[in-house]
């Protein structure tokens, strides 16, 4: 059943209206799980997702016990124009929650989609990187509320949990004001900006339903997942550009290097120069790869994460 979470109308005479699919089945009051995608316009892995989902639940209607609210399009205006921000306004609808009920219009917009998440069992924010990098599946959680989420996380059939230091959260995020309304939140996070990974989409969607299977919202069957690697800030390396160039990677995404490995080279096409070679300072798994060949100095080209030995 689509039902409207907000609407308002804008200056230009359109209607910016924020919608919701709440799929109800045997018992809908006993628990109820959101999923939200679509706060950042350049984000589509969630679109797949929110598919899926509904898709397959709707196949087995019966063996659905519970709620389950699906908001596709937090951010309708972003997405109509693969915009990451708020059009216009150049601001982050991520950085805006809880909002205010007599705020500004996005405010307005960010209070009512808190008021209507809250009192679920649990709520899932699903983003894609941007255009610049590519992630594997993870979740992201923060370390104030992993003990909470850590054995929820694990059943998201992601390849690491990604254990966020509490100073490096953001606090006005759509999670972190969540959880701090008792809400367990969780970010999942794949793949890059404006594009879909149907092969990433489907394995997410096999974790949220092993999810429901543990919430005892889903009696129906379920496949086979993996257990991700769990990682805090420490146990991750950050790999950045000194230089201005072209970054040529020479290893693949979702890969273990070895200290010492070559990861690429930054290259200027003018005079046809290597001007950096970029080498693992550590050994782990390559879980974010630069996909955007343009770099500046101190550009994100990697990140591993280390601690872990080679499978």
């Amino acid at each position: 059943m689509v039902e409207e979470v907000f609407s308002i109308e804008l200056p230009v005479g359109e209607r910016l209206v924020i919608k919701k699919n709440r799929v109800m089945g045997r018992e809908p009051s006993s628990k109820r799980l959101a999923i939200v995608t679509g706060i950042h316009g350049d984000e589509f892995e969630g679109q797949y997702i929110c598919y899926e989902v509904a898709r397959r639940i709707e196949e087995e209607k019966d063996q659905l016990k519970g709620t389950v609210d699906i908001y596709p399009a937090l951010n309708p205006l972003g997405l109509d124009i693969a915009d990451r921000k708020i059009p216009k306004l150049n601001m982050d609808m991520n950085r805006m929650f809880p909002g205010k009920r007599n705020g500004t219009t996005m405010e307005r917009v960010a209070a009512a989609i808190v008021d209507d998440i809250s009192g679920a069992d649990m709520c899932l924010d699903v983003h894609a990187s941007d255009i610049f990098v590519k992630e594997i599946p993870q979740v992201r959680v923060s370390e104030e509320f992993a003990d909470q989420l850590l054995p929820y996380a694990r059943l998201l059939n992601t390849d690491m949990v990604w254990t966020n230091a509490s100073a490096t959260v953001h606090e006005s995020t759509l999670t972190h004001s969540m959880n701090m309304l008792g809400v367990p939140s969780m970010v999942v996070e794949m793949g890059v900006g404006t594009r879909i990974d149907r092969g990433y989409g489907k394995q997410v969607v096999e974790g949220i339903f092993h999810l429901m299977k543990k919430m005892e919202m889903w009696d129906g069957a379920i496949g086979e997942i993996q257990y991700p690697a769990i990682s805090t800030d420490g146990e991750v390396e950050f790999i950045r550009s000194r230089i201005t160039g072209v970054f040529l990677p020479a290893i693949e995404h979702n890969h273990y290097v070895r200290k010492g490995d070559n990861l690429g080279k930054i290259v200027d096409p003018l005079e046809g120069k290597i001007l950096e070679e970029i080498r693992a300072e550590k050994s782990g798994l390559v879980f974010t790869l630069r996909e955007y060949p343009f770099v500046r100095e101190g550009c994100l080209l990697a990140r591993i994460l280390t601690g872990i030995g080679e499978e």
